[in-house]
């Protein structure tokens, strides 16, 4: 009697052990997840310190505020983005200057779901608000985003594809073309640490510069009061193929929170 009340008192214990491990699992999962439908407040930072066939090797930085808001609007689950970057660019021949860049807003709709996999698609506009004109291409731009997600479990798969053409603005401008893709892969380990991988691979369509960045990082998720989540996360990239300018390396940080919404929060 007493062997099978520790046989069963072990195999609870080891039950226990693998919910706990799914769960944390699916916390990172969540924290990581860019259609996860909860408010979101993104502090994020690119740091470049220098660039590939670029004179004088100059460095540069991009800080990023970003936010996300769900919404049934129309009855339609959707997701909207900002993205306002502060930016500190080179600026010959004085130096560096630091100021707005331009502002990208998006609408991604949530498809229904293909299995564990879901999908988002949506309109993407660029308003020219950079304080100056090395931080912005002074268009306005219009395009569109997909974005589809792959949760396993051992991580996460997911991918983001923008793109943007100018259809206004300065006529002394150069014209905007741009396609982006985001490959993202995540790693789940214990204590809500993960690594991972998410430089984003740009290819400007109308001068013919691309470059491709290949990064990794390490990040952890904690667990806040009433279903907060905070996201700390470090990601050095480099950037292993290019045409033209391009960061030579770059470092990828942030800090991100997520707030449930409704009855997510009690």
């Amino acid at each position: 009697m007493r062997a099978t009340t520790a046989t069963l008192a072990a195999g609870a214990t080891v039950l226990l052990a693998n919910l706990a491990s799914a769960q944390e699992h699916q916390d990172i999962n969540e924290a990581n997840n860019p259609l996860t439908p909860k408010i979101t407040i993104n502090f994020q930072d690119y740091f470049i310190p220098s660039f590939k066939d670029t004179p004088g090797d100059p460095h540069a930085n991009q800080f990023l505020l970003r936010g996300l808001v769900p919404s049934d609007f129309g009855g339609v689950p959707q997701l909207l983005r900002f993205t306002l970057p502060i930016a500190t660019s080179p600026d010959v021949p004085t130096g560096y200057i630091t100021g707005l860049g331009d502002l990208t807003l998006m609408d991604i709709f949530i498809l229904p779901k293909q299995g564990d996999v879901t999908f988002g698609v949506g309109p993407l506009v660029v308003l020219p608000t950079a304080t100056d004109s090395s931080l912005g291409s002074g268009k306005w731009q219009a395009g569109a985003a997909g974005i589809v997600v792959a949760p396993q479990d051992w991580g996460l798969l997911a991918g983001l594809v923008t793109y943007q053409a100018s259809f206004a603005g300065a006529n002394s401008r150069e014209d905007v073309n741009l396609f982006t893709f985001q490959p993202i892969a995540n790693v789940n380990l214990a204590d809500g640490w993960y690594l991972r991988s998410s430089a984003t691979w740009n290819f400007d369509l109308q001068s013919g510069d691309a470059y491709i960045p290949v990064g990794l990082g390490v990040g952890k998720v904690f667990k806040l009061d009433k279903g907060v989540t905070m996201n700390a996360f470090i990601e050095p990239q480099y950037t292993v193929w290019n045409e033209g300018s391009a960061p030579r390396w770059q470092i990828f940080a942030g800090l991100n929170f997520q707030f449930p919404v409704g009855q997510q929060g009690k």
